[in-house]
């Protein structure tokens, strides 16, 4: 079983935010951890990143944890790859009018929502009322099509303001306990 944790773009990388503190709390459980930085951090187009989990041969004994970009790029390759579980953390579903985010290429054909949620047998969105970036409405209509568990937070911005984030941890070990 292993983890694989999916930083954001804009140039994002795998020592940003909680990703290092997770990486370690997740291997003391026994899972094997892929922390790396994804390859055209700044863009995080779907066309890089998509065969970049491929080739992490991410399969139904992964778990993936993605930010922002990164759980965009978790929902889509659940869309089409069988997976143990996944953690979305800042998730949107639309390019929010932004040519940036729309030349990533995640936005341009529908979700596949009955895809994601079959092909894992677990999915945990956490969301913040005060993400400056990704407006909530966002990631409840993530939440509500993906039909997992839905963790929301009022005080916890975008997500990239702290060094750990225990909730996740926690949210993972119960799977765990129950599915590996």
């Amino acid at each position: 079983m292993k983890a694989i944790l999916i930083h954001g773009n804009g140039g994002c990388t795998a020592a940003d935010h909680w990703l290092p503190w997770l990486e370690r709390e997740i291997t003391e459980l026994g899972v094997d951890v892929i922390n790396h930085t994804f390859p055209d951090n700044v863009k995080a187009r779907a066309s890089v990143w998509l065969p970049y989990l491929e080739s992490l041969d991410a399969d139904e004994e992964t778990i993936l944890v993605g930010h922002s970009s990164g759980a965009v790029a978790a929902m889509r390759y659940a869309e089409t790859h069988p997976l143990l579980g996944s953690v979305l953390v800042s998730v949107c579903h639309s390019d929010l009018g932004d040519a940036f985010e729309a030349a990533s290429g995640y936005y341009r054909e529908p979700w596949q929502w009955q895809r994601i949620r079959e092909n894992q047998q677990w999915v945990g969105i956490f969301h913040s009322t005060d993400d400056p970036l990704i407006p909530i409405a966002e990631a409840r209509h993530v939440a509500a099509q993906l039909k997992g568990s839905y963790f929301e937070f009022a005080n916890r911005g975008h997500f990239n303001q702290s060094h750990e984030f225990p909730e996740a941890l926690d949210f993972i070990r119960r799977k765990l306990l129950t599915t590996g």
